[in-house]
């Protein structure tokens, strides 16, 4: 799965948001049990990249929710 920027997470709907989040989860989850195992993570960057990822939905849900009020 490839890295979201803003501008594409900006362009989401709300139910994408979700999607993609429980994605990035599942995804993190997936690799973090490789190293709890001791198994070497395919990529060791890509915790970094989806835990900034889940960041960027999470900056934004709170941005509408703000703007909604």
């Amino acid at each position: 799965m490839a890295i979201l920027r803003y501008k594409e997470i900006v362009k989401m709907g709300e139910k994408e948001l979700d999607n993609k989040s429980t994605e990035l989860k599942k995804e993190l989850m997936k690799v973090r049990s490789q190293v709890a195992t001791g198994t070497p993570p395919e990529n060791p960057g890509r915790i970094r990249e989806i835990r900034r990822t889940m960041a960027r939905i999470n900056t934004l849900r709170t941005i509408r929710e703000v703007q909604n009020k």
